[in-house]
């Protein structure tokens, strides 16, 4: 049986660096949004976190495929020279404060058009063989730009199957006791030890967090979703964004369940890691359209990381997510995250308030 210990630390230290360039956007750059054919923004930031996983995972896995959400086209040329430039600045002047964890990685890129034959090295188109890793180098985009929750997302399925799972969430407490609020983290700091966590799990081995840190990793924590004994006591989370999740059938579905708090709003994976570790206790994502698909890398990570933590995500219908059909979730509608014992509760109040709008 395959440990995935190597993974598992090239995954941490590769997500580390990237939410590394990430925050340093954040604070010091205009932070060059392009708009994609999808209309969804892109950031200096995304292309940056992208090609410096990438160059990790090409130094210790040269084999594996990656599934990404950016590709370089439009950082080429001349149209593309000037963001070019600052993420080629922002790529190389990255790196975590400690030579060994640097030299697992690779070290640094060697030039700018390496970095863009990297960031096009998520090109894969995914599929149910062999070892492919699925990334997204800033999910929550929105919520990266306004300051709220974002997360650098990185897992690796074999055969499908997701064996590994890291989710860097620099906005979020380190605690894992904090309460899940609205607004959470909108005070985060840079003060390292209070801000800033590293979600992971590997396949059968449980779900961790630890400290995010500027050099090597921190020490892990085991971490649970809460035993909930009763299901009207439960604190939800949705999209912030009304076009990811339909928020009016959240709403009922809560009222079903007797639910009376409001929900927590928060943008990206976050969501996983804050129910994984029992901050909060359900995730809803309800289809807002019949021709919506979801991405593999926006729930990989996530999906492992709460089944490690005792919980079950399926989609609306509760089956379990599908990685195995290509680069989208093609199979699945909708996603709900819970513990154990109280998903099929909230499954059926899902296909009530559903079936009642058909």
């Amino acid at each position: 049986m395959t440990s995935y210990d190597h993974e598992l630390n090239v995954a941490l230290l590769a997500v580390q660096r990237a939410t590394l360039l990430t925050k340093s956007v954040f604070h010091s750059h205009a932070k060059g949004t392009l708009n994609k054919s999808d209309a969804s923004p892109v950031t200096i930031g995304d292309f940056g976190a992208q090609a410096l996983i990438i160059s990790a995972l090409q130094h210790n896995f040269p084999d594996d495929e990656i599934v990404a959400e950016e590709e370089a086209k439009d950082l080429r040329g001349d149209e593309g020279k000037t963001t070019r430039e600052t993420v080629w600045d922002l790529v190389k002047g990255t790196k975590l404060e400690d030579g060994k964890a640097e030299e697992v990685l690779g070290g640094a890129l060697k030039s700018d058009e390496s970095m863009l034959d990297i960031i096009d090295k998520g090109a894969s188109q995914g599929g149910s063989k062999g070892r492919i890793w699925a990334i997204d180098p800033i999910d929550g985009t929105k919520g990266f730009l306004r300051g709220g929750q974002y997360a650098v997302c990185l897992a690796l399925m074999v055969d499908g199957d997701v064996k590994v799972g890291v989710l860097g969430c620099p906005n979020l407490p380190v605690s894992d006791s904090e309460p899940l609020e609205e607004g959470i983290g909108a005070d985060a700091s840079d003060e390292e030890g209070k801000f800033g966590v590293l979600f992971s799990a590997v396949q059968g081995k449980g779900a961790h967090s630890r400290a995010f840190s500027k050099a090597g990793l921190q020490e892990a924590h085991s971490i649970q979703m809460s035993p909930l004994k009763n299901i009207s006591d439960a604190t939800f989370c949705e999209s912030v964004e009304a076009g990811h999740s339909s928020q009016g059938d959240a709403a009922a579905i809560a009222s079903k369940l007797g639910i009376t708090k409001p929900s927590v709003r928060m943008d990206s994976q976050a969501k996983y890691g804050s129910i994984a570790r029992g901050a909060g206790d359900l995730y809803l994502r309800l289809p807002v359209r019949k021709d919506y698909v979801e991405k593999i890398w926006d729930h990989a990570a996530g999906d492992l990381i709460v089944r490690e933590a005792g919980g079950m995500v399926t989609d609306v219908e509760g089956n379990r997510l599908n990685f195995r059909l290509g680069r989208t979730l093609k199979e699945n509608k909708g996603v709900i995250a819970a513990p154990k014992d109280v998903h099929s509760k909230v499954i059926e109040a899902v296909k009530e308030v559903l079936a009642g709008k058909q």
